[in-house]
């Protein structure tokens, strides 16, 4: 078949248009490998996910004390049920074991339906844990690691397959008139040797429980840090994330539901409170326009 100039410019104009729109298409199906995304489930309750890697962070407890968020029923159907977006959740994290950030039953649960997760918690929360296990429970243990950290022991590093896991002891808020014997674990998590987050748990935001381990702040630099809502508006929290943890950005948790019980200026700053909302967590080198986060 013979073709003039004028049909092979039109059939080459279109080769190159649909190459074009193949590229694109291409393009933007490509995942960011290099980026992860936070996912708010209830109260301090949190899902980090980099690439295949997802670890949760005080996904199930049982008590709102009255102003604090729940896991909705959907979401906690979800995650004993592996169903998206919970399916392959390689780890659970554990900051403490009071009742709005933890229940026993409920991760004992869990651990025997999704026999794919590992558990980390402080080693009181496990100790709780095995008096509630039955005869025939003991090989899910061999996925549970207890952290026991005495206040002032140094952190410890842990691993497993595309996880660093870091954590030290910072006394729970209240210290040091309250609530000292808790052992509140703020755990710091890498993925894929990409992303960093921390979770703080309750931690109570006096420097001095953060001076003492400088070095150990200084040595990992945080995508995202999520800590309690007072490190916003206490007297030394905000310090402590701008010179002590330096994230690059930081999203509020333990935020009580109502808007009335909210401390003045809280809802200036950058808080979960719907559940199934999301962060961006940009790799180091990028900024993130959305949040404000930069390095």
């Amino acid at each position: 078949m013979l073709l003039n100039g004028k049909t092979m410019n039109k059939r080459l104009f279109l080769t190159l248009l649909l190459l074009l729109v193949s590229t694109s298409i291409a393009h933007a199906k490509a995942p960011d490998a290099t980026s992860a995304t936070a996912h708010y489930m209830a109260n301090e309750g949190l899902m980090v996910v980099q690439g295949d890697t997802k670890v949760l962070f005080d996904p199930l407890f049982r008590n709102s004390y009255g102003q604090y968020q729940l896991l909705p029923r959907h979401m906690e159907e979800a995650l004993f049920a592996g169903s998206p977006p919970f399916d392959g959740v390689d780890a659970v994290f554990i900051s403490h074991a009071h009742e709005d950030h933890y229940s026993a039953a409920d991760i004992l649960r869990l651990l025997k339906l999704q026999q794919g997760i590992h558990l980390y918690a402080p080693a009181y929360a496990v100790a709780g844990l095995r008096k509630l296990a039955g005869a025939g429970d003991e090989a899910l243990f061999n996925r549970v690691t207890a952290v026991e950290l005495a206040y002032k022991d140094e952190p410890v590093s842990l691993a497993m397959e595309g996880l660093k896991i870091e954590a030290v002891r910072i006394p729970h808020s209240g210290w040091p008139t309250s609530r000292l014997d808790v052992s509140n674990i703020s755990w710091r998590v890498t993925l894929n040797e990409t992303t960093t987050v921390l979770h703080m748990g309750d931690a109570d935001p006096n420097d001095v429980h953060f001076a003492r381990d400088a070095a150990y702040w200084e040595k990992a630099h945080i995508n995202m840090a999520f800590p309690p809502y007072w490190f916003f508006v206490s007297k030394g929290g905000p310090d402590i994330l701008e010179n002590r943890l330096k994230p690059d950005h930081s999203v509020g948790v333990h935020v009580p539901v109502d808007p009335a019980r909210r401390p003045a200026g809280l809802n200036a700053h950058d808080i979960f409170t719907v559940p199934g909302e999301t962060r961006l967590i940009p790799a180091s080198e990028t900024v993130n326009s959305a949040t404000g986060g930069q390095k």
